[in-house]
């Protein structure tokens, strides 16, 4: 996805700015030939504020229209048919071309009730969740009414495209689409940060494989250089923190047993707040350990 920066979009030609704005709603590039007619706009924020603008003043066929421009979540049908570039990154960047077979069928199963009931597809943004976290939030809002079902899939369009905006639109303003999960690591038995153990940060699953989301090694401050997940929504999800502290005491010449009573440590926790930070912190001796949720 090539970048623009929001000056040249405030003055070049409507065809070029629809153009370069035609799929941050998918395969709507009537949303961007509305807000072009808004020029200039002051930031990033301003712009998306005139697209969401357009999306709520249409009317509820082209809203009906807009949800059903959007394809099903792991379809192995419309994978092979093509989806949009953009689309193909957000369900890539899940693990939705890599389920398990329990996983394909458990979403077979969700799509095709949801259609069923509702007539149109299921969207949710899954840069803000994991493959468990989709399949819980299914569940929850099979229970909605059409009505509300409808406004549902249109916020999380805007979600969307608010995250494809951030990614393809410059300017001196940032929309609120990020969040953050970091660590720091606190050798209570010496009084000081633990530099040089090993984290590793693993996403939990319950019908797939776990998949390790990073690894790092704690710096002479006892955190990591950077963090954990950044620059992105923390999806919505269960994880565990592994911390390698055998190998860190022995290191430093304490006294362990053999094997050592405490070697890797596995913090396991939840996430709720996609943009939020969260700060997972271990304070730590050869004998016991505490944790927090800090922010």
């Amino acid at each position: 996805m090539s970048q623009k920066s929001l000056s040249d979009l405030n003055v070049c030609s409507k065809a070029d700015f629809v153009a370069a704005l035609a799929n941050v709603f998918e395969y709507s590039p009537w949303i961007a030939e509305q807000a072009a007619s808004a020029r200039p706009f002051a930031g990033v924020n301003a712009l998306f504020a005139a697209m969401k603008a357009a999306v709520d003043g249409a009317g509820p066929d082209h809203r009906l229209a807009l949800i059903k421009a959007h394809p099903d979540l792991a379809d192995k049908t419309q994978r092979a048919a093509g989806l949009t570039a953009e689309s193909s990154a957000e369900q890539n960047s899940v693990g939705l071309d890599r389920l398990s077979d329990a996983e394909y069928e458990a979403f077979e199963r969700v799509n095709n009730a949801y259609r069923a009931k509702f007539g149109f597809p299921y969207i949710v943004c899954v840069r803000r969740y994991t493959k468990d976290s989709v399949l819980c939030d299914f569940e929850l809002r099979l229970r909605n009414d059409a009505s509300t079902e409808m406004q549902a899939s249109i916020g999380e369009i805007f979600r969307i495209a608010a995250l494809r905006l951030d990614q393809l639109v410059t300017a001196d303003d940032r929309l609120s689409v990020h969040g953050r999960l970091s660590t720091h690591v606190l050798d209570t038995h010496s009084g000081k940060p633990a530099a040089g153990i090993s984290v590793v940060l693993t996403e939990l699953s319950d019908l797939g494989e776990a998949r390790v989301v990073a690894r790092a090694i704690t710096n002479s401050d006892g955190r990591t250089d950077q963090p954990l997940i950044g620059g992105r929504p923390v999806p919505i999800g269960r994880y565990e923190l592994m911390f390698a502290v055998g190998t860190y005491f022995a290191g430093r010449g304490v006294s362990l047993s053999d094997p050592p009573f405490l070697d890797q440590i596995p913090l396991r926790f939840s996430v709720s707040d996609p943009e939020g930070h969260l700060h997972v912190p271990l304070l730590v001796t050869p004998w016991s350990y505490t944790t927090y949720r800090g922010s």
